[in-house]
């Protein structure tokens, strides 16, 4: 993660004290002291330059880089905002009284400053500690006329991200309440919208018991996420295939109906409602297609939907992780209704209902349509870094509904 792009991190860890330095520090401490005050920065530089020579995407036991970003959201970050709330006031403050010569003008920017840092150590304690824990049921309705009579009020609960390399020791009892919440919805079916692991499958040998016991009338049905190809570790091509192969497995084991560019149907009789034959819904899973380096190009909505035409009978649900999938492939396909994706975690942050992850990327969270066919992007569960802040874990529970 840090080897991406060191000199960045080195930059935001270094700036802030060269500027105290040479405004404060050297006019106030002596030499000893003011290299004490160097002391965190010193030890962050190292802490990177440590980091930028690890191969994998995060390293191994993961606390390492939960540690780092603790400290950067702790030190760094409130650094830098301060420094900058410094910087405007001192202009402010030479603009505003050029012709006060008598005394030398308050710097209000410090002032706006520490108000800022209090405000950054509130998020980084209250996401760490308190928001990754919280979870919410989120229930939508979805109507349409696609919606065939017998599947009016039939009920999808939707989870994604578990992420669950982050659920170890006593954050375990996390995962497992979210597990206990969608059973205790007692939905019709339920999907699983991709990343379950991390970085490698061995992660979820410890909670392959908790991802077992998820049950529905109709079963639960799973997609790749980009997290979940390997595409994190550095391992040789026969390894990251075997290793993709092993997280199938494990889903499989779980009981899970792995969706690989493949589909299931599920019939209901139209007898209750009067009327001669059977109603479909089909649940497709195309794998994960993203535009990153590391979020492989596989899906593949022909042979999801093999053989599948749009009918009044049948009603077409989509899996894919990736939300920018839909509006590249999906939708052009033309056959999807409602299309359910995750990928984003509506970044794990948001203040007053809005995430800046929405400025660059257009389908960040909620709904989207685009003529007869819609796409519902959940924040997810969970996340490769421990911290929500503003954009809380949640379940879907989606209602269908005949319009």
């Amino acid at each position: 993660m840090i080897a991406r792009a060191p000199y960045l991190f080195l930059l935001l860890i270094i700036i802030p004290d060269i500027y105290f330095d040479l405004h404060y520090w050297r006019h106030k401490y002596q030499t000893e002291k003011r290299l004490l005050r160097w002391l965190p920065t010193i030890l962050m530089v190292a802490y990177t330059i440590y980091l930028t020579y690890e191969s994998n995407f995060i390293p191994e036991p993961p606390y390492i880089i939960y540690i780092y970003l603790f400290l950067l959201g702790l030190i760094t970050i409130p650094k830098m905002v301060y420094m900058l709330c410094s910087i405007i006031g001192l202009g402010c403050s030479k603009l505003f009284h050029r012709k006060k010569s008598s005394h030398k003008s308050r710097n209000w920017g410090n002032l706006v400053g520490w108000v800022c840092v209090l405000f950054i150590w509130y998020i980084l304690f209250y996401g760490s500690f308190i928001g990754f824990k919280k979870l919410e049921v989120n229930r939508q309705t979805y109507s349409s006329e696609a919606v065939p009579q017998a599947f009016d009020g039939y009920r999808i609960v939707q989870f994604s991200d578990a992420h669950v390399g982050s659920y170890t020791g006593s954050r375990q009892e996390i995962l497992k309440q979210a597990i206990d919440r969608i059973n205790a919805l007692h939905p019709d079916m339920i999907v699983f919208t991709g990343d379950l692991q991390n970085t490698h499958p061995q992660e979820i040998y410890e909670h392959l018991d908790i991802l077992a016991s998820l049950k529905a009338k109709d079963g639960v049905y799973s997609v790749l996420g980009n997290h979940d190809y390997a595409c994190y570790i550095d391992v040789n091509d026969a390894q990251k295939v075997a290793n993709e192969r092993e997280t199938v497995s494990l889903q499989r084991q779980a009981g899970w109906n792995v969706l690989l560019n493949s589909h299931r149907i599920i019939e209901r009789s139209n007898a209750s409602n009067g009327a001669k034959g059977k109603s479909y819904l089909v649940v497709a899973g195309m794998e994960n297609d993203g535009t990153g380096s590391r979020s492989p190009k596989k899906g593949n909505i022909k042979k999801a939907l093999n053989g599948i035409k749009t009918s009044k009978d049948a009603f077409i649900l989509m899996l894919e992780h990736d939300p920018s999938a839909w509006r590249r492939i999906v939708v052009p396909d033309g056959r999807s209704h409602l299309t359910l994706s995750g990928h984003t975690h509506r970044m794990q942050f948001a203040l007053f209902d809005w995430s800046p992850l929405s400025v660059i990327n257009k389908e960040a969270y909620g709904w989207f349509h685009e003529g007869e066919q819609s796409l519902l992007v959940t924040a997810g569960i969970g996340g490769l870094i421990p911290f929500r802040f503003g954009a809380t874990g949640e379940i879907v529970e989606i209602t269908l509904r005949k319009k």
